[in-house]
C-alpha cells in the first residue's frame, strides 16, 4: 500500500523521515545486501589463482618428463594444453574488462 496509513504516519513521526525517504532507505538496504556471491574482485582472483596453478602443473610434468620421472607423454601434454588454454581465457578476460573500462572512461557525465 502506497498511501498514508497509520503505521506508516507512526514511521514518519519516530524517525522523522518523509515516505519517499523512508522508501530510498529500503530500496539502498536491498540493493547493499550481498546475496551470499562472492564480488567480482574475489572471482577474479580466484580464477587467476586458478590459471597460475595450472601453469604451475604444467611446468611440473614437462620438468618430469624432461628429465625421464615420467613417460606419460599424453598426460603432460593434456596439462600444457590446458594451461595454455586458460592462459588464452584469462587473456580474453581481461582484453574483455580493459574495453568495458575504456567505454566507461568515453561517457560523458
Amino acid at each position: 500500500m502506497d498511501g498514508l496509513s497509520i503505521s506508516t504516519a507512526q514511521g514518519l513521526l519516530r524517525t522523522g523521515k518523509t515516505v519517499s525517504e523512508l522508501r530510498s532507505d529500503e530500496f539502498k538496504a536491498k540493493s547493499s545486501i550481498n546475496e551470499g556471491g562472492a564480488t567480482f574482485s574475489e572471482t577474479l582472483s580466484t580464477a587467476v589463482n586458478k590459471v597460475n596453478e595450472l601453469q604451475k602443473s604444467s611446468d611440473k610434468l614437462v620438468q618430469k618428463l624432461a628429465t625421464g620421472e615420467t613417460k606419460n607423454i599424453p598426460e603432460v601434454m593434456i596439462a600444457v594444453e590446458k594451461a595454455d588454454i586458460a592462459l588464452k581465457l584469462m587473456t580474453q578476460v581481461r582484453n574483455k574488462i580493459i574495453d568495458a573500462y575504456q567505454e566507461i572512461m568515453k561517457m560523458q557525465v
